[in-house]
């Protein structure tokens, strides 16, 4: 497998411009189908006491899994979620959190990721396990 080009994170971080992903602040900084790094940013992403919403660590944590998951399946084959589950460590007030996937186990039909989300001391705020689905993607999709 190969590693990531600028123009590849340029390209991932322009896709998400009106989705979830954009409206949350997500910025991809590393994206190969082994490791995926991205940042989102506490401001925004909380819940009413001021704390990073647990619910946003899982979509930053769901969004490197499934995308590592499609650039592991590769053309012609589409990457479907099946289960993610989190912890939640400690909390985060302000600044940025950092998400780093790591695949664990990636075969012809399933891959799982390991993500740490992490706050801007290193800390470990979250860890969360994504396993997706790999299969062909319909015709004509």
């Amino acid at each position: 497998m190969t590693g990531t080009s600028t123009s590849d994170v340029d390209t991932i971080n322009a896709d998400m411009s009106g989705t979830l992903l954009g409206r949350m602040g997500i910025v991809m900084t590393e994206a190969t189908p082994e490791r995926l790094v991205a940042t989102m940013p506490v401001e925004g992403n909380t819940q009413p006491y001021g704390l990073l919403h647990g619910g946003a660590s899982v979509v930053l944590a769901e969004t490197l899994g499934s995308l590592g998951a499609q650039m592991y399946a590769g053309p012609g084959r589409v990457a479907v979620g099946l289960d993610i589950n989190a912890t939640h460590h400690r909390a985060a007030r302000s600044g940025l959190v950092t998400g780093t996937a790591t695949v664990l186990s990636a075969g012809r039909t399933l891959v799982s990721y390991d993500v740490v989300v992490s706050d801007d001391a290193g800390r470990r705020i979250c860890t969360s396990r994504i396993t997706c689905l790999l299969r062909d993607a319909a015709p004509g999709a």
